[in-house]
């Protein structure tokens, strides 16, 4: 004999209460819960709170996933892919880094190195990583900062745009370096930098130290902005060579073909 192990559904008032007070994932889980509840005689007040946790879960999660998608992350690498002993960042930064102490103080990050090292991958999974823990995260290229900025000068929106911009925790720059930078992006990046100083935290990827980056935008803005970028700053150097071509000599580049 096959028992029908179903939930009985919840009452039609009950159901329609939950739906106008906007508790989804508690309505959801109440049907199993109660009756769960029911079998093992809980309290009252065990009923209650492990449905509202329920809520809260919920909620929580749908948050992370909204702030994921809001932050425009490239290509969804995690440390769950990240393989540690393959990078020369030293371990204990990478760990020390891990922790996200450094956001909660806002200071800032800055990884230079060859085309290849890891520098994108391991700054991604420190995002996700800063989602994970209810953070807010902003993933820009300096060019697609650029566009942002250049649009909103052009319609006079600047100061809502960088508003909106620095209410991120953390804000990401990746691949300086690649392209040529010229006055709109030098002042793009200088005044997000300026923006976040001492009160947000800016993760920038590049080719070259930032030391450098005068030669490849306008001395004035590159100086300023590296300045404030600096002055509370992990920098790290990456080093070695292109795991990415190392992964494509291996044949581990693709699956297969059958």
């Amino acid at each position: 004999m096959i028992t029908d192990t179903t939930p009985p559904a919840l009452p039609e008032a009950l159901d329609a209460a939950l739906r106008r007070m906007r508790l989804p994932y508690l309505r959801r889980a109440a049907p199993e819960v109660l009756a769960t509840a029911r079998a093992q005689r809980w309290d009252p007040a065990e009923v209650i709170q492990v449905l509202l946790a329920e809520e809260i879960a919920g909620r929580d999660q749908a948050t992370r996933t909204a702030r994921r998608k809001q932050a425009q992350l490239p290509a969804g690498k995690t440390f769950a892919a990240w393989r540690e002993t393959d990078s020369s960042i030293p371990p204990a930064t990478q760990t020390g880094l891990a922790t996200l102490e450094w956001i909660h103080r806002h200071e800032n990050l800055a990884i230079a190195g060859p085309s290849g090292t890891g520098k994108t991958h391991f700054v991604e999974a420190l995002a996700h990583q800063a989602i994970d823990h209810d953070l807010k995260v902003a993933w820009f290229t300096l060019e697609s900062l650029t566009a942002q900025i250049t649009r909103a000068n052009a319609d006079a929106s600047i100061a809502r745009t960088i508003a909106r911009i620095t209410r991120a925790d953390l804000v990401v720059i990746d691949d300086i370096g690649m392209l040529p930078a010229g006055q709109a992006a030098a002042e793009a990046f200088y005044r997000v930098v300026e923006a976040a100083y001492e009160r947000r935290s800016i993760a920038v990827t590049s080719n070259i130290h930032p030391s450098g980056f005068d030669a490849i935008m306008p001395k004035t803005l590159a100086t300023a902005a590296v300045d404030r970028l600096l002055h509370h700053a992990h920098v790290i150097l990456t080093e070695g060579n292109s795991l990415r071509l190392s992964e494509a000599v291996a044949g581990r580049g693709v699956m297969p073909l059958t």
